[in-house]
């Protein structure tokens, strides 16, 4: 890409962020692309992402750009057409299924969950059992007993009292499983029935929820993942088509839902929260899920690292399906999304980008020896510093408006300051080290 395309594309950068979604056929296999250069990506960075997804056995890969595929790859003998687990990514889809359903008046998520299951669908007291609603199992706010011997468990023996509903966090499966028979009773239909209804006709989407063990796991293709981060990313809207249509409970779903965990709405996960809890413990861990990603990133996780994530700042959507990375656990991974984050974040060419100050920064001296003072009208939360070939040379985390950077151990030459914000938008500068 010559500099005069480069400088364009970043021009139009904010024109992109603010464009209107595109919507692919419900039927078929053709969907619009943008293409990597017009976004500024840069070659050698689209192939270091592609290398580090293969190197940690992924099977495919796509990012949407206001809809667009941008990026698309599929590795070993995957294609378009393969399908694969969801895991517990789908339990955003489920959530979504929910709000659908409360939209047409066949529950309410503030009904008792035992008005569906009948008294005794847990172990506990009627009294315990009687505070459980559908909200605490969108919300993981059940209060049953996630160590038990097996979590995934759905008969009455396994769904022990630890807490009254709404007072304890805790990613338990068995719970969220219940949903689904929840749905079946509520509406009289099969779940496939209701997932083709409401959410395949009218996006495009495949896929078929199995039974797996006590788990009830949908299985679609990569691009039906994407069309379901896509309808998420317009707010339950597709092409004109109301899915989800109930704003307060899509608001509900991805937003903090409860103040134990911040970092979770219904069966969704967030990022940008002051703090946030994970699965398997009841710690609670400072800053937010994913330090790498947009503060208003939102994402459905699971299993083997099936991730969904949709941004809303940057119209983007991006899907990963594959195995459990080498060295994971294999349960739900947020340290994994954040280092495609991190990679994600490199992919912008540092000979692409023009000089821009929307948000006041000053960047003084420049040219400079070793020492940089940076000021800035906002607070800053992240710096950066790249060589000409795009390779990061420096970064630190911070709180402030203002901060003294040292190059002392820089060679000579040009390099590009990345400054973020709150919002997960750069403000890039180049520097120059005599």
């Amino acid at each position: 890409m010559n500099k005069f395309t480069c400088i364009i594309a970043i021009l139009l950068f904010p024109i992109y962020s603010s464009a209107q979604l595109y919507y692919p056929p419900t039927t078929g296999n053709n969907w619009d692309t943008t293409s990597a250069a017009d976004l500024g990506y840069c070659t050698d960075s689209v192939d270091a992402l592609y290398d580090f997804l293969e190197q940690n056995k992924t099977k495919a890969f796509i990012l949407l750009k206001d809809g667009k595929i941008v990026l698309e790859k599929y590795f070993g003998n995957f294609t378009v057409d393969s399908n694969w687990y969801w895991a517990s990514a789908g339990k955003t889809l489920t959530a979504a299924l929910v709000g659908v359903a409360q939209q047409n008046n066949v529950l309410s998520i503030s009904d008792k969950t035992s008005a569906y299951l009948g008294n005794g669908w847990t172990s506990c007291t009627p009294a315990q059992e009687d505070k459980i609603t559908i909200r605490h199992q969108l919300t993981m706010t059940t209060g049953l007993d996630d160590g038990v011997a097996n979590p995934g468990c759905t008969q009455p023996s396994c769904l022990q009292y630890i807490a009254d509903a709404g007072t304890r966090w805790s990613y338990h499966n068995a719970p969220y499983t219940l949903l689904d028979t929840l749905l079946e009773v509520a509406s009289g239909k099969k779940l496939n029935q209701l997932v083709t209804t409401w959410m395949k006709n009218p996006t495009g989407m495949n896929g078929l929820y199995l039974k797996v063990d006590e788990n009830t796991v949908y299985f679609s293709t990569a691009r039906s993942m994407a069309r379901f981060g896509l309808l998420l990313l317009s707010k339950g809207m597709w092409n004109g088509t109301a899915v989800l249509s109930d704003t307060n409970y899509y608001n509900s779903m991805v937003n903090t839902s409860q103040n134990l965990n911040l970092a979770y709405g219904y069966l969704t996960w967030l990022n940008g929260k002051a703090t946030h809890m994970i699965p398997q413990t009841q710690v609670v861990f400072q800053g937010t899920l994913n330090a790498d990603a947009p503060n208003d990133m939102f994402a459905a996780l699971g299993r083997d690292a099936q991730l969904l994530n949709v941004v809303p700042s940057q119209n983007m959507v991006w899907v990963r399906m594959g195995e459990a990375p080498p060295g994971s656990s294999g349960l739900v991974a947020p340290p994994f999304n954040n280092e495609i984050w991190q990679r994600l974040n490199r992919l912008k060419c540092p000979q692409s980008i023009t000089e821009h100050n929307t948000k006041q920064l000053a960047v003084y001296p420049n040219p400079t020896d070793d020492m940089v003072q940076i000021s800035s009208a906002e607070e800053m939360t992240k710096l950066q510093v790249y060589d000409i070939s795009g390779k990061l040379l420096l970064e630190e985390r911070l709180l402030a408006s203002q901060y003294k950077l040292d190059l002392n151990g820089l060679a000579q030459g040009v390099y590009t300051l990345h400054v973020f914000y709150k919002d997960g938008q750069p403000v890039i500068q180049r520097l120059l080290k005599q």
